[in-house]
């Protein structure tokens, strides 16, 4: 499923790299290993009444699962291909127990990429079940080549038809989003919408999950395991995506130097008990230290500070209480939007420099008020 990487840290990136397809990154989380492992130990022949074990069982069931992962990265491979093709860059495909993410550096930037991206998936699984199903027949289907590439094809084929499930982060709920998304032109709403069409898909997989283990409790509890495995994947995933609409939402509110916190700015050879008098006098955030040309040195650790008596603030310079001002950790009040975020993660810090076109000192940008602005609680 093609998602774009959030501006806040999420999701299944995790993963050790197994290299490069188009030039993008592949990696492979330690969680589709164990769905190897899994399918390794527990395979079994259909229809021949064997047992999970049984000679060479393990090797196909290992076999099986390695192109079941194959099929998996092929369709992923249809939403990254496709990206690049309308101009939407992709940062990495990621695959996992549950499937695999192709994430992208950007949205798509209409829906009529949006749709593109996202049918891509699906119709490529079509496919790999359509090649699956004559495989079989070639191999015929008595033989151990045509039931592996038999199951194969069942497999591509739910796979398609599962994420077709209109509701995010599912590539039907992609698709639900981007029609709502052209009839409305409102992106947020629409992803609103396919999110909570998430969150009802979620809970009818689970009562699904639910239902086979009633009718059948014998082989139902691991119908259960799975179905509510899938079920909170997809409750959780169409959860981030609202919260990421609120986030892109907001973005326009953003702009460094309307954020920063007021500063005082003062010599370094000022005392202590002096910069903070003016700092209580001018009702500001911070005490950053300037040179002769007025451009922002160091910043005052507010911890150093506290761990200063009082009694000795007067004797005490403000150079020997600051810190300086790292690579990065300087930004332009010009500075707005996701290029705000970026440079914030580029750089993680609790607080940064703002200084104008000259490099004069405006104020410090907290992170933490940029984490409010961007928080469900801000209005």
């Amino acid at each position: 499923m093609p998602e774009p990487s959030p501006p806040t840290r999420s999701g299944f990136g995790a993963g050790f790299p197994v290299g490069r397809v188009l030039g993008v990154p592949v990696f492979v989380s330690p969680s589709a290993l164990l769905l190897v492992a899994f399918i390794a130990l527990t395979y079994t022949r259909p229809g021949q009444g064997d047992t999970p074990g049984w000679p060479g069982g393990y090797a196909v069931g290992a076999g099986f699962a390695v192109l079941l992962l194959l099929s998996v990265f092929l369709h992923e491979l249809g939403h990254c291909v496709v990206s690049q093709a309308v101009g939407v860059p992709v940062r990495s495909i990621t695959l996992f127990l549950l499937g695999g993410i192709t994430r992208t550096d950007t949205e798509a930037r209409d829906p009529t990429r949006s749709y593109l991206i996202t049918f891509a998936g699906p119709l490529v699984s079509l496919c790999l079940g359509a090649f699956s199903a004559l495989a079989a027949e070639a191999f015929g289907r008595g033989g151990l080549g045509g039931e592996l590439f038999g199951q194969l094809a069942w497999v591509n084929l739910i796979v398609a038809v599962f994420n077709m499930l209109p509701g995010l982060p599912l590539d039907g709920g992609q698709l639900v989003r981007a029609g709502i998304w052209r009839r409305t032109g409102n992106r947020s709403a629409a992803t609103r919408v396919a999110g909570w069409s998430g969150r009802v898909v979620s809970l009818l997989v689970f009562a699904a999950g639910f239902l086979l283990t009633v009718a059948n409790p014998k082989q139902g509890y691991a119908n259960m395991f799975w179905l509510g495995l899938l079920a909170a994947f997809i409750w959780v995933g169409a959860t981030q995506a609202m919260r990421n609409a609120v986030v892109l939402e907001r973005l326009p509110r953003l702009q460094a130097g309307s954020m920063a916190r007021p500063a005082v700015a003062v010599r370094a050879d000022l005392p202590l008990s002096e910069a903070l008098r003016r700092l209580a006098a001018e009702r500001a955030g911070a005490i950053v230290v300037v040179d002769g040309l007025g451009r922002p040195d160091a910043v005052v650790n507010e911890q150093a500070v506290a761990a200063t008596p009082e009694q000795r603030r007067p004797w005490v310079t403000v150079a020997t209480v600051a810190r300086s001002i790292a690579d990065g950790l300087t930004l332009a009040a010009d500075l707005s939007g996701n290029d705000v975020l970026t440079a914030l993660q580029a750089h993680p810090a609790t607080e940064y420099i703002v200084v104008d076109a000259d490099g004069g000192l405006v104020g410090v940008l907290a992170a933490a008020d940029l984490a409010y602005v961007l928080s469900p609680v801000a209005r």
